[in-house]
């Protein structure tokens, strides 16, 4: 028995010590790299920042503001404005945890020796908090996102939304100084793993600039001056201005949100009774690109609390496999300077964004320019132009665009009626903000606790 032993163990022994030159290094996985790099970092907050902009959080905005109506299930309770502490956890830690935490890892890994990549990764981790602080109000900042510097991060102080707002804008600023430094000044420079611009940096100052007028714009009820920095900002623009998109592919785990949540929860989300009666009512030619026909073929919103799931599911435009969908844009861009120059008094130049800003939408959705339709909606001139005008046709034109939920909440426009079969608890309103995060509240004795949606966020106040 002893020999037996021996003679096993010698065996084993050989075996492992002959084979050791056969497999080492085939226990790495190829699809878990041990090394982060700023390729990899940005691919991945890239990819959150897709999720964050098409996922949970504008589901509901987009029933709030009546472009799409929640007709089963979860989706029921956010037309009835059931919204509670638990339902957006995981968008909320997608934010942080997957976009603000990765960022910050970009910003430090890169340094100053990739000025190009430490430049996108402030321009997206802006896109994130405002995310953020436009749902939730006072919310983790300027430490957010620095728990690996010590436990005493763990749990972020909240900063007020004041705060924020400057802190966005002086993300945007630096990131559009770190884009004018020259490719020379950087040791490896983004390209294919940035799946918005491939590495183009003129594109992404652009957006920067416009990301500054779009959160300039946002305080137009507490900065005086708002108008004018919007028209300064945009004034930077130049020929290599391009919308930002969320890019997305045919593989089960790139799909487009919209169109993967049609698959999958068929029954949940249609088309607002609203939106498409008000495309319509205006005879739009982007409403059967925006919106699919249902099973009887007609183009058909669901109302508030209706249940109706025989209505139209989102259209092809923004919900096929692989279409992108805008982030930030060219024809917000010009629907940003129309409200600007109307709060500034210059109507006619007011009138000619607005106009412009149609134009430029219809033709990029349906590939062709519309005489008659321009003729009724884009032909608007100073003793015409008015404030309901801009923001309703910007309301068309973004469609399923978390910006709609923003202005919405600023202006009042477009006049939505509310539920009207909505629990009484809620006092039948539309919610205008997201309560605070189960997890925060459990988790954070640092966290501002707001648990009350009908109360506006500062900016909307």
């Amino acid at each position: 028995m002893k020999k037996i032993s021996v003679l096993l163990l010698m065996a084993v022994l050989f075996f492992a010590t002959s084979c050791e030159k056969y497999i080492e290094g085939y226990d790495l996985s190829p699809n878990s790299p041990t090394e982060v790099t700023p390729a990899l970092l940005l691919a991945t907050i890239e990819v959150s920042t897709f999720a964050t902009y098409n996922g949970g959080v504008n589901r509901a905005a987009s029933v709030f503001t009546q472009q799409l109506e929640g007709t089963a299930e979860q989706m029921k309770d956010v037309t009835n404005y059931v919204l509670l502490e638990g339902d957006n956890v995981n968008e909320w830690n997608s934010i942080y945890t997957d976009a603000v935490v990765e960022a910050n890892t970009l910003i430090d890994l890169a340094g100053e020796n990739n000025p190009h990549y430490v430049g996108i990764a402030k321009v997206i981790k802006a896109m994130n908090l405002s995310v953020a602080t436009d749902m939730w109000g006072d919310v983790p900042n300027r430490e957010a996102g620095l728990g690996l510097q010590g436990e005493e991060f763990f749990s972020p102080n909240y900063d007020a939304q004041e705060l924020i707002y400057q802190d966005l804008q002086t993300l945007l600023s630096e990131a559009i100084d770190l884009f004018n430094k020259p490719t020379s000044d950087n040791v490896v420079l983004p390209s294919g793993d940035d799946f918005i611009f491939g590495g183009d940096v003129a594109k992404w100052k652009n957006t920067a600039w416009i990301l500054k007028a779009r959160f300039a714009n946002r305080l137009s009820k507490r900065d005086a001056t708002s108008a004018d920095k919007v028209l300064e900002y945009l004034g930077n623009l130049d020929g290599n201005a391009a919308d930002a998109l969320a890019v997305f592919g045919t593989n089960s785990s790139e799909l487009n949100p919209w169109y993967a949540f049609n698959n999958e929860r068929g029954s949940y989300i249609r088309m607002g009774a609203f939106y498409v009666d008000l495309l319509k009512s205006i005879s739009d030619p982007r409403l059967p690109f925006f919106c699919a026909t249902n099973g009887q073929g007609l183009l058909e919103g669901a109302g508030p609390g209706s249940e109706n799931t025989d209505a139209s599911m989102i259209g092809p435009y923004y919900a096929s496999a692989a279409t992108p969908i805008p982030l930030v844009s060219l024809v917000e861009a010009k629907f940003l300077e129309a409200e600007a120059q109307f709060r500034k008094g210059a109507l006619g130049l007011a009138a000619q964004a607005h106009n412009d800003a149609i134009k430029a939408s219809v033709l990029q959705v349906t590939g062709a320019d519309d005489a008659a339709y321009y003729a009724a909606q884009a032909s608007e001139t100073q003793s015409t132009i008015s404030l309901a005008k801009i923001m309703t046709h910007k309301y068309v034109a973004l469609f399923l665009q978390l910006e709609n939920y923003n202005d919405w909440r600023r202006t009042g426009i477009p006049s939505l009626t509310p539920n009207s079969s909505v629990n009484v608890e809620n006092g039948g309103r539309i919610p205008v903000r997201f309560p605070t995060p189960q997890d925060e509240r459990i988790n954070n004795p640092n966290a501002t606790v707001t648990s009350d949606i009908n109360l506006p966020v500062w900016w909307a106040n």
